[in-house]
């Protein structure tokens, strides 16, 4: 079974919150949130094209500096996505700094920043070259919780309740592509780079008949190559399953509407990444810091049907007894508790 993306929390869970979604197979990444970006190299951010921001709390939103000076003087845009309010917060970051030299760069690093509503969204570009001045680029009502729409992935948001609007976030590639190697051997056919082709002609639907070039370096340093019809190989070599599910879920409280809203994002999710900020015990504080206990988020995590959960975002309170948190939520998570 082959996974797309390589995903993990940005710091541990005491840390500032925030999740690193690389491409197994691409020079590519994702981040939902910017807090705290230190423990993730210049190198690993270089590779971030969208960003998902929750909400603008100082611990989700602090390291949109420290991504922004990373990128500066190169050739790359990076597409944001945040709550209301988000345009005026993203403009008041830039705004704290002086811009007078930009326009001699070389390079022109671009932000495109959407500022998400229910019903609507305001998309505006920043160019380093103009000094970051705002270009109004979009404003659409497109369909319901999609965020982006991508040829190999998607993004969906919904609205959480943190006493503010914040975004709850799913993300989903467009189909999982196994290869089966023991067909390939019997084929006798390797496997390599050449599979990589193999998988964007199938993800494009091209024809059966499209001839795929197979290619190997012999013992001699060599390449050896030939040809196989697409038709062949998708019906031999490759099974297409349901494309692997993300889903990252902080900064709420669990109620009413809200419940429904988080087990709709982590549905059958493989990995849910989902903030236990305090323990049952402590349900009165959470509720009102608009928290979830750890065992509100293993309950959750239960009824969405997720294959995996990892929880984060504990409250400093419990220095020194993390496990007692990651206990009651497995324990949640696997049924013996059902009280949200």
């Amino acid at each position: 079974m082959l996974s797309v993306f390589n995903a993990a929390l940005t710091n541990d869970p005491f840390g500032d919150p925030g999740v690193y979604v690389e491409f197994k197979y691409r020079y590519a990444a994702l981040l939902f949130d910017l807090g705290d970006l230190h423990a993730l190299t210049p190198r690993k951010l270089l590779k971030v094209s969208h960003v998902f921001v929750s909400h603008a709390h100082m611990d989700h939103f602090i390291g949109f500096d420290h991504l922004l000076r990373i990128c500066l003087g190169r050739d790359r845009q990076i597409s944001l996505f945040g709550p209301p309010g988000f345009l005026r917060q993203v403009e008041s970051k830039i705004g704290a700094y002086t811009w007078n030299l930009v326009e001699n760069y070389s390079n022109d690093f671009t932000l495109l920043v959407t500022e998400v509503h229910p019903g609507h969204r305001i998309t505006k570009r920043y160019a380093c070259r103009k000094a970051f001045a705002p270009e109004i680029v979009a404003e659409e009502s497109p369909g319901e919780g999609i965020l982006l729409d991508e040829r190999l992935f998607s993004v969906r948001g919904s609205f959480l309740d943190h006493q503010i609007p914040c975004l709850g976030f799913r993300l989903e590639a467009k189909t999982r592509i196994n290869i089966m190697k023991n067909v390939l051997t019997e084929m006798g056919l390797p496997t390599g780079a050449w599979l990589l082709d193999l998988k964007d002609r199938i993800i494009r639907d091209d024809p059966d008949e499209t001839p795929v070039r197979v290619w190997w370096r012999s013992s001699d340093r060599g390449v050896q190559e030939r040809y196989v019809f697409l038709g062949d190989l998708r019906s031999r070599v490759v099974k297409v399953t349901p494309g692997q599910k993300i889903a990252y879920i902080t900064d709420t409280v669990a109620r009413g509407d809200t419940v429904r809203r988080i087990v709709d994002l982590a549905r059958d999710a493989d990995i849910l990444f989902i903030e236990a900020a305090f323990l049952q015990e402590d349900v009165v504080q959470a509720e009102r810091k608009y928290h979830l206990t750890a065992q509100q988020a293993g309950t959750m995590a239960r009824m969405a049907g997720a294959k995996r959960m990892e929880i984060f975002h504990f409250s400093p309170k419990y220095k020194g007894c993390g496990e007692c948190l990651v206990r009651e939520a497995e324990t949640a998570f696997s049924g013996h508790s059902l009280a949200i």
